[in-house]
């Protein structure tokens, strides 16, 4: 079986592209770009708290990393690599063949290469932190406080496939157990648009990955830029499958449930066009679901029911 080395040189130590130092050394060396600067992101998945302890492990080594590279999409960067620190409980070697292979599909797909990280043994339960690094033109980084009275607010992909597929897997809705297959891979292998994102800085002004809820990340959006929102309910672009429940499932899985990893982002109305055209290329969808305005909050329209005080919260970790 081997040590802590052998486990990395059989299941981590992967070729780094040329002009990267990978793997091997104290630390990882990254070109940037002139007129660049590097973007860093960091995010823990712990067992039992992010996933369950039975979740097919290839299907969470992809979103171990998807989960970070889509908080570079949010800032129109383009990755450049990651480091990965493992703490397990024991060695599986199993496990390790099946989260390595997960976790190095998708980095080949985004072109995010894994140059280094560290391994270690846990008390109780597996944990895994990934920390991705891009590069993104410094006057053009798309920063949440950028957004401006008059914006369109877009969202990327379809929203709240994720959030119903976890309160099935709690044992939510048992009359609705039969969607589970359709909707689990929406959780457990999220599909950030990393190549969209990373061309629009110089189209879009603020933008935030959907992590935690539609309406909190785009508050997040609003307070940092000092402004208000008007959202049209009936243009979120809700999974087709989730058109078959009542509304009150539906309405908290669009507008508050996470682990969506997709984008919202504000732009210009001037340029609708080039953001179609951009989505078609890349072959996702994106659309406008409001608009940007004066003051503060969101104000949701067309929504089937009333949005309480409570309305608004979405995911958080210490709630």
């Amino acid at each position: 079986m081997g040590g802590e080395f052998t486990l990395i040189g059989r299941y981590f130590d992967w070729p780094a592209p040329p002009g990267i130092l990978g793997v091997g050394d104290d630390c990882a060396l990254l070109p940037v770009s002139p007129g660049c600067r590097l973007a860093v992101t960091t995010d823990l998945l712990v067992e039992g708290r992010h996933f369950f302890p039975n979740t097919d492990p290839e299907a969470l080594g992809h979103k171990a990393l998807a989960v970070n590279v889509s908080d570079l999409a949010a800032m129109g960067a383009r990755p450049m690599g990651c480091v990965l620190g493992l703490s397990l409980p024991r060695v599986d070697e199993t496990w390790l063949e099946k989260f390595s292979r997960g976790f190095k599909a998708l980095s080949g797909e985004v072109g995010c290469p894994l140059v280094g990280g560290d391994t270690t043994r846990s008390v109780d339960g597996i944990v895994i932190s990934v920390t991705a690094m891009g590069e993104v033109p410094e006057a053009t980084a798309l920063k949440r406080s950028a957004a401006q009275a008059g914006d369109d607010i877009w969202v990327t992909g379809s929203l709240g496939a994720a959030h119903v597929a976890l309160e099935l897997l709690q044992g939510q809705h048992p009359q609705h157990i039969n969607l589970l297959e359709t909707l689990r891979p929406w959780l457990e292998r999220p599909q950030p648009p990393v190549a969209f994102g990373s061309e629009l800085p110089g189209l879009a002004n603020a933008a935030i990955d959907i992590s935690d809820g539609l309406l909190q990340d785009l508050g997040h959006i609003l307070k940092a830029s000092g402004c208000g929102a008007d959202l049209d309910y009936s243009l979120l672009p809700v999974h087709p499958v989730l058109k078959t429940l009542n509304d009150a499932i539906v309405q908290r899985a669009v507008l508050n449930g996470g682990d969506v990893y997709q984008l919202c982002f504000t732009a210009r109305p001037a340029v609708r066009t080039d953001i179609v055209a951009l989505a078609a290329r890349h072959g996702i969808e994106a659309r406008v679901v409001g608009q940007v305005g004066p003051g503060q909050g969101i104000h949701v329209s067309a929504s089937p029911l009333p949005l309480g005080k409570d309305g608004y919260a979405g995911f958080d970790h210490f709630g």
